[in-house]
């Protein structure tokens, strides 16, 4: 994913395998998914597979992402899905949810019976140590 680490737009696919090529572009423009600005995606991902630039600012969002984890599973709330990326998502009351959605940015991914739902956090590049701190703060407030 391009986002994470602070791109325009898009995603990368890197395949190891090359007897794979010879089918895949064909799928991806049978799906729709190959763009006209290749060139503007391409840059990017060249960059960023320079010198291990990708996986040091991926380090930065995964990191402060598990720390998103513990606190959320500190308080009480249980992860929905055990993810070691930037993404985390979460099983959280609606009460809550309703609370958070006041100061903080994420998804609802959809109900969790009658009273709880699915939740899913996105740490980025931009998110720094003090928002992940700060979200503490108000998670606890609403207890």
């Amino acid at each position: 994913g391009g986002t994470k680490v602070g791109t325009l737009f898009g995603e990368a696919v890197v395949i190891t395998n090359p007897s794979i090529l010879r089918n895949m572009f064909p799928l991806i423009k049978q799906h729709g998914a190959l763009l006209a600005k290749g060139r503007l995606l391409g840059l990017q991902f060249l960059t960023l597979f320079e010198n291990n630039l990708y996986n040091e600012i991926s380090c930065h969002a995964v990191e402060l992402a598990i720390k998103l984890r513990h606190i959320f599973n500190e308080n009480g709330y249980n992860s929905a899905v055990n993810s070691n990326t930037n993404q985390q998502f979460f099983i959280l009351p609606n009460t809550l949810i309703d609370r958070l959605k006041e100061n903080v940015s994420f998804e609802l991914w959809g109900p969790r019976g009658e009273t709880h739902s699915t939740v899913r956090f996105v740490v980025s590049w931009a998110t720094s140590e003090r928002d992940i701190d700060e979200l503490k703060i108000i998670l606890e407030q609403c207890k």
